[in-house]
């Protein structure tokens, strides 16, 4: 896909952060857009200073991990809008937790979002995209926490390790059918945005945030901080997103930082040998991934 003037771009998770960014690089090349969140000020406010400069916006307030509202704001843009060609499955939130102190909210909310909001996005979406046999791009956004595993973010990696296994079958998907769309996951390190933060916007009536349980989670929710205070710009991840649209490249890693951990992981797997570690300290929060 290299021709986006006039085309729809529908984006969750529009109203800050990455989404905010690539919503930004999908105006800069002349899409028309869509921006879904959950935080409806904010993203009222995005959809404001987007009209300010004259570029074609609705703003739609859902929650992807709610099956029923994502099919109606695919009916909505479907409508208004006739297609989309470039839809991005970016919403996302996280814990910090060790597993056994993960509750099953704790899993319903970040499962529900990272994971079932792409689910829900992609059999909203496909088959009419499919329907119009346009061109067309699919991005969801994972994680490098997706093709490597630490402590303390277990629902947080098992949600972005399904996202990548989702999207890697939807390739195989599309390409055994010779559909016009085309799929890449987004695989970025670390970037300044809020996702540290994510909790503020967990569901009415969910347990609120505790205190950390013990010095290793405490180390690992202040060196999480630091890393996503050091982090790339989120402008960067939009830029290397659209790069990778160009050349149809699937796995998008925005840092090689990381490389060496998910090569680690690739020999642990197939050396079938304990995993390594790679913890929580200076040099992860500077971008990097330390063995320790």
């Amino acid at each position: 896909m290299k021709i986006f003037r006039d085309k729809v771009a529908v984006i969750t998770g529009a109203a800050e952060g990455i989404g905010r960014a690539i919503a930004m690089r999908a105006a800069a090349e002349g899409m028309k857009l869509v921006l879904v969140d959950i935080d409806a000020i904010k993203l009222e406010a995005a959809v404001a200073e987007f009209k300010v400069q004259n570029i074609e916006v609705i703003g739609v307030c859902a929650d992807v991990s709610k099956a029923e509202q994502v099919d109606a704001l695919a009916a909505q843009v479907f409508e208004q809008c006739r297609n989309v060609h470039l839809l991005v499955n970016n919403a996302g939130v996280s814990i910090i937790k060790p597993v056994w102190e993960t509750t099953p909210e704790d899993w319903a909310w970040v499962m529900g979002v990272n994971l079932y909001g792409v689910t829900n996005s992609l059999r909203a979406f496909i088959p009419t995209m499919l329907k119009n046999d346009e061109e067309g791009y699919i991005i969801n956004t994972a994680s490098t926490a997706g093709l490597t595993s630490q402590s303390c973010v277990a629902a947080y990696n098992a949600s972005k390790h399904a996202v990548i296994t989702v999207s890697e079958g939807l390739h195989h998907d599309l390409t055994l059918r010779d559909a016009k769309i085309k799929v890449s996951v987004l695989c970025p390190l670390w970037v300044k945005t809020r996702i540290d933060q994510a909790e503020r916007n967990r569901p009415p009536g969910d347990a609120p945030r505790t205190a950390a349980s013990d010095a290793i989670v405490a180390k690992a929710e202040e060196c999480i901080s630091k890393a996503v205070e050091n982090g790339v710009l989120a402008a960067e991840v939009a830029d290397a997103l659209f790069d990778a649209i160009a050349i149809e490249q699937f796995y998008i890693l925005t840092d090689p930082a990381v490389m060496p951990a998910i090569r680690m992981r690739m020999k642990d797997i197939l050396c079938q040998r304990q995993p390594t570690s790679f913890g929580f300290n200076a040099e992860m929060a500077t971008g990097g991934v330390a063995q320790v």
